[in-house]
């Protein structure tokens, strides 16, 4: 296994921070892997903030429907696409997930929180005085692990195949 595979492997999602601080070249660092990202037809239909006040945090965590841990963590970053473009949600995706591989790599924890289509969505792009023409698409709450659940994953033969999917009998 190499380091890349081996990152991606051992990644889990965090929901428990420990109040450590993240150097702001990190925060840079991470914002720079989403701005790399694959999208569709390099038109990059996307903005990406970083959330580190701790106020912001909370009111960030308290609007949403299911991460009140976002108000613990370190920073929680702000993956914003421009629905207007074909594919900004693909986009926005492989933006959010490198960020986490970033993240992962770099030792800290994150968890990706779902924000397309959520009725929080508007009101979080409200409190960070995003651009009205952006739509929140995810975020990604990040910091130290003080735990890291390691739930079970169905088998690679449960959700794989090869050339043509046969059904399975048992």
């Amino acid at each position: 296994m190499n380091v890349g595979t081996m990152t991606i492997k051992s990644r889990r999602s965090v929901r428990k921070y420990k109040p450590t601080k993240i150097a702001p070249y990190v925060i840079q660092d991470v914002l720079d892997c989403g701005r790399l990202a694959p999208t569709a037809k390099n038109l990059q239909p996307w903005l990406f903030g970083a959330v580190t006040d701790q106020d912001l945090l909370r009111q960030i965590a308290e609007l949403t429907d299911n991460a009140p841990f976002i108000a613990d963590a370190t920073v929680c970053f702000a993956v914003f696409g421009r629905p207007d473009e074909t594919y900004y949600l693909e986009d926005c995706a492989a933006a959010t997930m490198s960020m986490i591989i970033a993240l992962q790599n770099l030792g800290l924890g994150s968890c990706w929180v779902a924000g397309d289509k959520k009725p929080y969505a508007g009101a979080i792009r409200d409190l960070l005085r995003v651009p009205s023409e952006y739509s929140l698409v995810s975020l990604i709450p990040a910091g130290a692990p003080a735990e890291i659940a390691n739930p079970p994953k169905k088998r690679l033969e449960e959700v794989s195949f090869l050339d043509r999917y046969t059904e399975k009998t048992s």
